[in-house]
């Protein structure tokens, strides 16, 4: 005779909890996305786990049929991913965005949906606090845009573009027009910037995530120093002060935010690179530690990684680092504080580096993992 469970003292519970963790994931290592910036069959996302004990990789699925996605962004809840899909990268027509559901398990990515950027060389994407707001800055034709997220994690159709115009012409090469070069979100959620390498200014715009809507705010731009090229962006963990890299003049500034306006002040600028180096090198990516004491940059040419050290109203540098390959890209720090991860672009690899920050250092791990033109990072804890 078959009793069921249900009649058994203790046992409901039990079974309970052993039919949960039936439907755990294999592993409970965090999960690490890295796009591939190739056309064709080369352009993909890969998916690792990441051991957060010993800082290794271990691919578990690739997702391809995604040209040339230069950029990703992860939702909040993380159930699902965007990226930049474009059959020719900064070409003539218009890009598109594509969304993804997440699986969890097995890192495997499933098409939702895909949606025109508005523009060309869309190079950044955002994704607001709430979920419901994806933010883009399309380079080559120096525009921004912003796109509603809906309950699926599918995309709308833009609901507000705002194209820039002039340009600083410091460099007349790289800034005879706007290039907008990444766009970012104030830590409440109610401010965006988006950094313009052409116009050496990081424009501000106030964003209503309910309706995915942003609008000049006033004041509507903070200058940056001029022909500075601000490229990437990120805001110290405290939100006192946003941190812009500048890809021409291979430098840091320090910006004062206004959390009631959103305005930006403009404080004091670092080089990232060493005083003795006479090369051509350009900036890309720069990283917080979560608690705020580090800021790391990265230098394509001098192939480094340069770390600050941050105080109140103040920053120093302390070291640079090789990447361990060509070009470093983007970067990752994990939520823990204790591991750094460095896509090398054109090097082909990606790289792993305990953070030692008693030591004031960054140790590589391990041999750089092959990968085709890694691009972007980003992980799910």
């Amino acid at each position: 005779m078959r009793i069921p469970l249900s009649l058994l003292p203790g046992v409901t519970s039990v079974a309970t909890t052993l039919l949960a963790l039936c439907h755990l994931p294999a592993s409970a290592d965090p999960l690490v996305f890295v796009s591939s910036f190739a056309g064709g069959e080369k352009g993909a996302i890969t998916a690792f786990s990441f051991s957060p004990e010993d800082g290794s990789l271990k691919e578990l699925a690739r997702t391809g049929g995604i040209e040339n996605p230069f950029f990703l962004a992860v939702s909040p809840d993380q159930r699902f991913l965007n990226a930049v899909h474009a059959k020719a990268f900064g070409g003539k027509e218009d890009e598109e965005v594509a969304s993804f559901s997440i699986d969890r398990e097995s890192g495997k990515l499933t098409l939702l949906n895909r949606q025109s950027s508005k523009g060309t060389a869309t190079c950044y994407l955002e994704v607001d606090k709430t979920g419901k707001t994806l933010l883009l800055a399309n380079y080559s034709s120096g525009s921004v845009a912003s796109l509603p997220i809906l309950e699926d994690g599918s995309l709308g159709e833009a609901v507000s573009f705002f194209q820039h115009e002039g340009g600083s012409k410091v460099d007349p090469k790289r800034q005879n027009g706007p290039y907008a070069h990444s766009f970012i979100i104030s830590p409440d959620n109610r401010f965006a910037y988006a950094a313009d390498l052409g116009l050496d200014q990081i424009r501000i715009y106030r964003l209503d995530a309910a309706s995915a809507k942003i609008e000049p705010a006033s004041p509507a731009f903070v200058s940056s120093p001029a022909g500075a090229g601000p490229r990437h962006q990120a805001f110290a963990p405290d939100g006192k002060n946003l941190y812009a890299i500048n890809e021409l003049s291979n430098s840091v500034t320090r910006y004062a935010h206004e959390t009631a306006t959103g305005a930006l002040t403009k404080h004091e600028s670092l080089s990232t690179l060493p005083n003795d180096f006479q090369g051509t090198s350009y900036c890309a990516d720069l990283k917080f530690t979560p608690d705020g004491r580090f800021l790391f940059g990265t230098n394509r040419g001098h192939d480094s990684i340069v770390m600050f050290q941050m105080e109140d109203t103040s920053f120093s540098r302390v070291g640079f680092f090789p990447s361990q390959g060509k070009g470093p890209q983007n970067l990752l720090v994990t939520p823990d504080g204790k591991w750094l991860l460095c896509a090398n672009m054109p090097g082909n690899n990606l790289a792993v580096f305990r953070i030692e920050s008693e030591n004031f250092r960054i140790v590589p791990v391990g041999a750089p993992l092959e990968i085709t033109m890694p691009s972007c990072i980003r992980l799910l804890p």
